[in-house]
């Protein structure tokens, strides 16, 4: 299992929401290359970077930050936040980043998503099923479509969908673990799916927890920003599961 630290921004700094709600934020005092930097010492390989600002104002905005991190570091980033249109995307592969996270088009405009599965392949594109109350949200978590996770799934897995990240809203920020039943079936219908956990993660037990239902992912942002999860500890968990 691959552990995935997470780097929120706002303004350019390192900030952590409850339940997706810009209001609850809390601002960390580490630039968000110290703290891929310490990502890296630790041994992770690939960080989880969303840029809220660019979720907000529906353009990327922290293009600098990425293209820091790419270049004074050898983690991949996957990167998501304000990618609506091909030019968004365009710029963000330019900028370094190994994977881009896809939510709101996906939902908005399927046929464009499709297009950039194919054009740049499923290595590099991610789906971002946010959700809440069983319906995936977008704008930055503020509106439920009336899609649900099957409802994507079944229209973008033959077209070569093989990344998927689920994030459960009411959990994320909260620090009280993630919602391992919903985990557990996704897994067991989609089981061709690169799945990544995302939200509520708290402690090394709640990793643990995930390692061993099998899942290939797991974010872990709060926990280590709040200290529940140390530097060291997080070190000893990336050795423990490569």
């Amino acid at each position: 299992m691959q552990i995935i630290p997470a780097i929120d921004l706002i303004d350019g700094r390192c900030v952590r929401l409850t339940q997706g709600d810009y209001q609850m934020r809390q601002t960390y005092g580490h630039t968000p290359l110290q703290m891929a930097q310490l990502f890296e010492s630790a041994g992770a390989t690939r960080i989880h970077v969303v840029d809220l600002d660019g979720a907000k104002s529906g353009c990327p905005q922290n293009l600098s930050i990425l293209e820091q991190i790419v270049q004074r570091t050898g983690l991949q980033v996957e990167w998501g936040g304000g990618v609506k249109t091909d030019a968004h995307l365009r710029d963000v592969l330019q900028a370094g980043a190994a994977a881009v996270i896809v939510g709101s088009v996906a939902v908005h405009d399927p046929g464009r998503f499709e297009q950039w599965l194919g054009q740049y392949g499923p290595e590099r594109m991610i789906l971002g099923a946010d959700v809440k109350d069983g319906l995936v949200a977008t704008q930055d978590w503020q509106h439920r479509s009336q899609q649900t996770i099957d409802d994507q799934l079944t229209r973008f897995c033959p077209q070569g969908l093989r990344q998927l990240i689920v994030t459960d809203i009411s959990r994320d920020g909260m620090l009280q673990g993630p919602n391992l039943p919903l985990y557990a079936d996704l897994q067991q219908r989609w089981p061709q799916l690169c799945l990544c956990v995302s939200g509520g993660i708290a402690s090394a037990d709640d990793i643990r927890q995930v390692a061993r239902m099998g899942l290939p992912r797991v974010i872990v942002g709060k926990a280590i920003y709040e200290g529940r999860i140390s530097a060291g500890l997080l070190g000893e968990l990336i050795r423990e599961f490569v």
